[in-house]
């Protein structure tokens, strides 16, 4: 299967390929791609058309190697990068809030059990 791409819609701009007029990478759709979402899902998501997304995914498919290597790339640096120390503590602190927030609402009895409790 040939994959032609519209090169009017993906431009290089020094960040990587992205969605002309669009600050969204190629990469950004690819994330996405991975989860399993739909094209329309990811032009929603983003406020493009579904035409705008085609034309990343085609791209993607088109030049699947170099994607991925540069893909896998940003990633690593993503797991790897390190923040400075004033930085880390305020990451970590709302870290810390944020799981004790999610134990609260995972303590709470749904709105079922609630419900079947004849409390509803």
């Amino acid at each position: 299967m040939q994959v032609t791409t519209d090169t009017d819609l993906i431009v290089n701009r020094g960040r990587g390929p992205e969605i002309a007029g669009t600050r969204i990478t190629v990469f950004d759709v690819m994330d996405y791609l991975k989860h399993g979402w739909h094209r329309d899902r990811i032009a929603a998501l983003f406020r493009l058309s579904s035409r705008d997304v085609q034309a990343a995914i085609d791209y993607i498919e088109t030049h699947r190697e170099v994607v991925e290597a540069e893909y896998q790339s940003i990633l690593e640096r993503h797991r790897s990068y390190r923040y400075p120390p004033d930085v880390q503590a305020k990451v970590d602190r709302c870290r810390h809030a944020a799981e004790r927030r999610l134990a609260e609402v995972h303590s709470r009895p749904s709105t079922e059990e609630h419900d079947a409790q004849g409390n509803g």
